[in-house]
């Protein structure tokens, strides 16, 4: 312990050791004893013991009194340092309040702040939608002023380049007046040198097809002239220049043109009438054994055949005894008969003679004839047989009566005349090679869907609005009182006008004659307008097939798809199909180098018109016009904008010519007192329209016992077209012979009008087994005399909506007794169905039959039986079976699962290969429609099987098992299972290949497929390779089966120039010979071709000279013949005599001269002569740029193709300048994004890759390559053709590791 001089003096200040600063100074003691001691000794203190000495107890005192200071000091120094911590504590709480009272203050700012940027950003919110409005607002006007400029620009391209063609016309009729010598104008008149023209000779320049049978189609020159020399501006749809030998007409386009002249028609059979085998049989009493053996044991095996291919058959025959009260009727079945077939033995009567010659004798070539000879040795012919079959056989020059000898039994007679009517169906009528009846049913679905693609579509729909057009036109044509020509010039006007045009309405009362005016107006625009692509539709009456929205659209679409050689991207879904239609007509509207005119035909009859063709509402192609006709009390509101054209009554004078012309028909002739009546009577708008006046005409000299004063006063007691109709209908009945028959044609009329589509011929006379032929042909007659029925696909349906209502007011009351027919109705189709005949009249009828008699249980049994369902999707119906079902109350999946167990109970019956082979079938319908349906999952299963059964029942290698594979190759490429979908294709191609040759249409369809499936993996060059010889192959096998007509249609225009080119040596002679070459080169006819070609050229140089410019134009078009026949050398020279020709008659700068510098060019370099092609590629690249300015696209592409020469010349430092400007010159004229740009971009990039760039070479080659993906593919996946499209631009072909040279 230290002494108390150690300790602290109070109040002396020092540092505070641990960190604190400096105070008052602490009372801290030096040296302390352990307080552990302190207690211990404390504690060791006993009691005092009693006795001690004076010394222990003082030493205890002072020892207790030492004890006593040092706990007192310790108390002092332990509460002073407990002050000290007080002290220090609180100076550290008043530091934590300021720290406190800090905090919170920036609390508080900080809470001011975030209420403040959360503010801000409230407000940037809104500013940020109401800025993406103010985008989307943006676009979409941006998209309409795009939309108006393209309209715009192309509207003035089309009149620059109008205008230019005017000039041209001027240019060439000033060239032959003053060839003929006529001063019409002289130059050293004019104030101007801006009015002066260089006029060089005769012919020099394009030359229309003036007059003649060809109408406005130029001929083979002109064309390359044209396509080089007055274009005017670039259009989006016509690409640079064409490399083919002949340009618009270039063999890879040819089918292209000759479908945009002929409006391209599915091949229908021309030799059937409406759709009907008419079989027309002659017989007599001698041979009525083989004709009643033949109707027995034949007819239905014909009738059955014909019935499973799509069409009718009807035997066609008037007894003898009562033949000569059918003479009308009997010409007329003649006129329609498809085949006709005489049953002779050695006698024949009047009627007999009567029906030879109007079918033997007056037209042989009209129909295919059959002639059935009977012969005896104890029956020698008579004089009137001898002398007939003298007379058919002389009439038979052609030799192609089919005649039947046989002196055998009437069986076998029968048997053989089957034989070779079953032939003749077969081959001559229907087309198909040989075969019997079952193959055939199959071979024609495959053959259509090979036809279609992967799109389904029926034949009789489209047969139907050709039939509906004709029929159109034939009455409009036969009433030319009508006075349509006025709203004919009125249409041309409207039609004529400038763009953006809406749709047209042509509006008029029931029966003004609206769909007359427009079959007459479409009739007319294909004579004049060859190059204008027409689509047109007749919507029938309500709730008929022709009405339904879905199928219209579809048709159209495919129609236009048709004309680009491309139905395959096409969608089933029926929304997909009404929303895809206006992106479609855009695509290939800009594609089209003519017009295309849509017309539809009492559109306000299709259900929720207004909805469904919402599309009329946007703005249509420059290129593009619409047509529509309505009723004035049904047109939509939305409509009556448009521009409109209104039939209005007509005249008194149109009237009295109507009706004057039926009755001279008859030899009848109105009064003057008759026809003031007339004119008084027809002053409403309901007894002034074309149908009332044309209807009371004809019931006029059809009342039978009255005369014409009587009849005319009753019918004038009818003030409306429905009031006449049910006058008719009464007229009708009453001449009638028994009650019978009127019992008859009230049931026939009942069940017409309470059918979905009509009835046959042949099912009413089933219907009626008591009705004979000749009284139903009788009856027909006059009831489409009285333009009440007439017949339309085989079927009978009424002329007129009117018509219709008249018969169900008068026959059926209105309505109400529709149900007892349509009951009938279902019971002969349920007895088909029954006999396991489905047909496709009976999957039209029945399963519409049973919904609108709201019978759901039947209606779902006819459905699950698996064959109608097939029917319906195989014709393209998906729209109606979806709605069917829907109607049933059976979403997708319960479908999809009913059909399943719908084919397993089938699956259970069948055996054999003919039902194994159905069963497959079935299986690949059910999984191609759960595809379209989007069950993809659901969708393998049944394909799979139907693989499976064909494989087993048939062979590996059939065709049929090439279609399993097809199919389900499309499943997995929906789901994106690629390396699958290339195996099964591959698959199927090679079977294709093996089964047909690698030049049929079934190879094509894989190849398109594989072709789209590269384009998804994007290898482009294989799609490409593969695409081409696609469209090879399509255009070939079209060429051979010719069923586009388009060697039809050369063929007569061939014969046509030929008969012109019999007079004497002319320029006119000369110039057809040139276009009668150009034809048969479009028939693939070299050897014709050159025959021409050459009498032209010879005929030039003899009438012209050999140095007029005619002659370089047959010498450049025989050139180029030559180069397609690989005779270079020849095509070499005549190129070169051309060349001189032109030099010598054409100015520098002529773009005509410039087109025979760029064939010869490009024959140089096919032929490698490099160094003789680059000086002619820089002359055309000179006169190019004199001709259309430095910035038009053929500029580039004469850059381009001189840049190609010089990449391979290896002057690549000479090279890119051109392809840069070109590029340039691309971008600025058709966009970036034009394929043009893409090609030129692709060059650019293999020219770097050569000089080892491969940076630059990659970016390059990417954008060409999204340029490319972006192009839309419509010819076969592909852009159009390589002569139509690429011009004479050649890319280069770089390594194949291009693409991938950024690695």
């Amino acid at each position: 312990m230290g002494t108390a001089s150690s300790l602290v003096s109070p109040g002396e200040v020092i540092e505070d050791g641990y960190g604190g600063e400096g105070g008052e100074a602490c009372e801290i003691p030096v040296e302390v004893k352990p307080k552990a001691r302190l207690l211990r000794s404390s504690f060791r203190r006993g009691p005092r013991v009693i006795g001690a000495s004076f010394k222990s107890t003082g030493s205890v005192d002072l020892e207790y009194a030492a004890e006593y200071e040092r706990l007192r000091k310790e108390y002092e120094i332990f509460r002073v340092s407990k002050n000290n911590e007080i002290s220090s504590m609180q100076k550290k709480e008043a530091k934590l309040d300021e720290e406190n009272k800090r905090l919170r203050a920036e609390l508080q700012a900080l809470q001011k702040t975030y209420q403040k940027i959360l503010r801000e950003k409230e407000s940037a919110l809104e500013a940020k939608y109401q800025a993406m409005e103010r985008a989307a607002t943006f676009e979409h006007d941006r998209d309409k002023v795009k939309r108006q400029f393209k309209i715009f620009r192309e509207t003035k391209e089309k009149e620059i380049q109008d205008l230019l063609r005017a000039k041209r016309d001027l240019e060439a009729k000033l060239q032959q007046l003053q060839a003929q010598g006529i001063q019409v104008y002289d130059l050293n008149d004019s104030d101007s040198d801006d009015n002066q023209t260089t006029v060089t000779a005769a012919g020099t320049q394009c030359e229309y097809w003036s007059g003649g049978v060809l109408g406005s189609e130029p001929s083979m020159g002109s064309m390359m002239q044209l396509q080089q020399t007055f274009r005017g501006p670039e259009f989006a749809h016509s690409l640079i220049d064409v490399e083919g030998p002949f340009a618009n007409v270039s063999r890879d386009d040819w089918d292209a043109a000759v479908a945009s002249l002929l409006q391209v028609s599915p091949h229908v059979p021309q030799a059937l009438w409406s759709n009907t085998v008419r079989c027309y049989l002659i017989f007599t009493q001698e041979t009525k054994p083989e004709f009643d053996v033949f109707i027995k044991k034949h007819s239905p095996v014909l009738r059955r055949m014909c019935e499973g291919l799509g069409h009718f058959y009807l035997n066609v025959c008037f007894p003898e005894e009562n033949a000569a009260a059918y003479a009308a009727e009997r010409k007329q079945e003649i006129e329609r008969s498809s085949v006709c077939v005489l049953f002779v033995r050695s006698t024949v009567t009047s009627s007999v003679l009567e029906d030879c010659e109007e079918a033997f004798v007056k037209n042989p070539d009209g129909h295919p004839l059959v002639l059935y000879l009977r012969t005896e040795a104890d029956h020698n012919l008579t004089g009137p047989t001898r002398q007939l079959l003298e007379r058919v056989n002389a009439a038979d020059k052609a030799a192609k009566i089919k005649v039947v000898d046989h002196g055998g039994s009437a069986e076998e007679g029968a048997d053989l005349i089957f034989c070779q009517l079953e032939k003749v169906i077969k081959q001559e009528l229907l087309g198909l090679e040989g075969a019997d009846a079952d193959s055939m049913d199959s071979g024609m679905e495959e053959g259509r869907e090979e036809d279609s693609g992967d799109v389904l579509w029926d034949l009789h729909d489209e047969q139907e609005q050709i039939e509906s057009y004709q029929q159109a036109c034939s009455s409009s044509s036969s009433s030319p009182q009508l006075g349509f020509q006025k709203y004919i010039d009125r249409l041309n006007d409207m039609i004529a006008a400038p763009p953006p045009t809406p749709p047209l309405l042509v509006s008029g009362g029931p029966g003004s004659g609206k769909s007359l005016l427009l079959s007459k107006w479409i009739e007319q625009q294909q004579k004049h307008s060859p190059n204008t692509l027409f689509l047109y539709h007749f919507v029938g009456r309500p709730l008929s097939t022709s009405s339904e929205p879905v199928l219209i659209i579809k048709r159209l679409t495919i129609k236009l798809l048709q004309h680009f050689w491309s139905i395959s991207g096409l969608s089933m879904e029926p929304s997909k199909i009404l929303e895809e239609f206006p992106r479609w007509l855009e695509r290939l509207s800009a594609r089209h180098q003519g017009n295309i005119i849509i017309i539809i035909d009492s559109i306000d009859q299709i259900q929720q018109a207004e909805r469904h063709m919402k599309w009329l509402i946007d703005p249509l192609p420059v290129n593009v016009r619409v047509v529509v006709s309505v009723k004035v009390e049904t047109c939509p509101q939305a409509w009556r904008l448009w521009p409109t054209l209104h039939l209005d009554p007509l005249s008194p004078k149109e009237v009295r010519s109507i009706v004057n012309a039926e009755c001279q028909g008859m030899d009848l002739q109105l009064t003057k007192d008759q026809e003031k009546k007339l004119e008084r009577h027809c002053r409403s708008a309901s007894t002034c329209n074309a149908l009332y006046v044309t209807l009371l005409g004809r019931m006029i000299i059809s009342i039978s016992g009255l005369s014409v004063e009587r009849s005319l006063e009753q019918c004038l007691q009818c003030q409306d077209t429905m009031s006449l109709y049910r006058l008719a209908l009464k007229m009708t009945l009453n001449s009638l012979n028994t009650d019978r028959e009127r019992h008859i044609m009230r049931e026939m009329l009942c069940l017409v009008c309470a059918s979905h589509n009509g009835v046959s011929e042949s099912e009413v006379l089933d219907l009626f087994p008591e009705l004979e032929l000749p009284v139903l042909s009788t009856l027909l007659y006059r009831l489409n005399r009285l333009c009440i029925v007439t017949l339309r696909c085989g079927l009978i349906r009424f002329q007129h909506l009117q018509a219709w209502e008249a018969v169900r007011l008068e026959f059926l009351g209105g309505g109400s007794s529709s149900a007892a027919y349509r009951e009938k109705l279902i019971q002969y189709f349920s007895q088909q169905l029954g006999q396991d005949r489905v047909t496709w009249r009976v999957a039209d009828e029945l399963p519409w039959l049973l919904q609108q008699q709201e019978d759901r249980t039947k209606l779902q049994l006819s459905l699950l039986n698996l064959f109608v369902s097939q029917n319906l999707y195989k014709r393209g119906h998906f729209s109606e079976l979806l709605a069917y079902w829907q109607y049933v109350g059976k979403d997708k999946s319960s479908m999809a699962t009913e059909y399943f167990d719908s084919l397993k109970h089938y699956e259970k019956s069948c055996e054999g290969e003919d039902s194994m082979t159905k069963l497959a079938n079935l299986y690949e319908t059910l999984g191609r429609f759960l595809k379209d349906l989007g069950l993809h999952s659901q969708a393998v299963a049944p394909l799979q099987r139907s693989l499976e059964i064909r494989e087993t029942a048939l062979d590996p290698d059939h065709p049929s098992v090439a279609c399993s594979l097809h199919q389900l190759a499309g499943v997995y490429v929906q789901w994106k299972k690629y390396g699958n979908a290339e195996q099964l294709y591959k698959q199927a191609l090679e079977i294709s290949e093996n089964a047909y040759g690698a030049e049929h249409a079934s190879v094509a369809r894989e190849l398109e497929s594989l072709a789209a499936l590269y384009q998804k993996q994007n290898k482009y060059e294989q799609a490409e390779k593969l695409r081409k010889r696609s469209v090879k192959i399509r255009q070939k096998t079209a060429r051979q089966k010719g069923h586009m007509y388009g060697f039809t249609l050369l063929r007569r225009r061939a014969l046509q120039l030929e008969e012109l080119t019999l007079g004497k040596e002319t320029p006119d002679s000369a110039k057809t010979l040139n276009e009668l070459g150009v034809l048969y080169y479009l028939q693939n006819n070299m050897d014709a071709a050159k025959l021409f070609l050459t009498r032209s050229l010879e005929m030039r140089q003899r009438v012209l000279g050999p140095d007029h410019p005619d002659c370089a134009q047959s010498l450049n078009n025989l050139a180029a013949l030559h180069t397609e026949r690989r005779e270079y050398e020849t095509a070499e020279d005549m190129y070169e005599r051309a060349l001189d020709i032109r030099k010598k008659a054409l100015s520098p700068d002529h773009p005509s001269l410039a087109y025979t510098l760029k064939h010869l060019a490009m024959l140089y370099k096919r032929r490698g002569k490099l160094e003789k092609a680059m000086p002619l590629y820089e002359l055309s690249l000179e006169i190019r740029e004199k001709s259309f300015g430095p910035k038009h696209p053929s500029v580039a592409t004469a850059l381009v193709n001189l840049a190609v020469i010089y990449c391979q010349l290896k002057k690549h430092s000479e090279a890119l300048p051109l392809y840069e400007r070109a590029l340039k010159v691309y971008e600025d004229s058709l966009g970036r994004s034009h394929p043009r740009v893409g090609e030129t971009l692709k060059n650019l990039a293999v020219l770097s890759y050569e000089e080892g760039d491969f940076e630059k070479a990659a970016e390059l080659y990417k954008r060409a390559m999204e340029i490319k993906e972006a192009e839309p593919s419509l010819v076969c996946g592909n852009a159009p053709s390589r002569h139509s499209s690429s011009g004479d631009t050649f890319s280069l072909k770089g390594p194949a590791p291009l693409p991938h040279a950024h690695r």
